[in-house]
């Protein structure tokens, strides 16, 4: 299983090139199952699914974490109530099995798109 995350879903990096490269991964099919986890509601990753992967195709799964306990259970949120209203998760994407992370591809700039890009995630 692999878990993504993102702090704000529409957002430029997100949408134009984090997410694609999973969608467009020829490596998706043998990942197992697929998460993308952000610090908004249930509406909000629906739309944002529906947004890029309209048919489903992919199978990847878009969940909220309106909260953010999830994200913080993690210890992988970052302090963004003055620019987002409240804090938000960095970008990171976690290979789990067996119920344990395995891998933990966490973004050192909170917002980047390269440790957690698809290519460097997904074998």
């Amino acid at each position: 299983m692999t878990l993504k995350t993102r702090s704000q879903p529409l957002g430029p990096s997100c949408s134009a090139s984090h997410i694609p490269g999973y969608l467009n991964s020829s490596s998706l099919k043998s990942a197992g199952q697929v998460f993308v986890v952000s610090v908004n509601d249930a509406f909000v990753m629906k739309a944002w699914g529906a947004t890029l992967d309209p048919t489903n195709k992919s199978g990847i799964r878009f969940l909220g974490d309106p909260d953010a306990k999830f994200t913080e259970a993690l210890g992988l949120s970052f302090e963004s109530a003055s620019l987002f209203g409240n804090n938000r998760s960095k970008r990171y994407a976690l290979v789990v099995e067996d119920g344990k992370v395995k891998e933990a591809h966490v973004e050192p700039d909170n917002t980047g798109v390269d440790v957690s890009a698809a290519e460097k995630v997904l074998h």
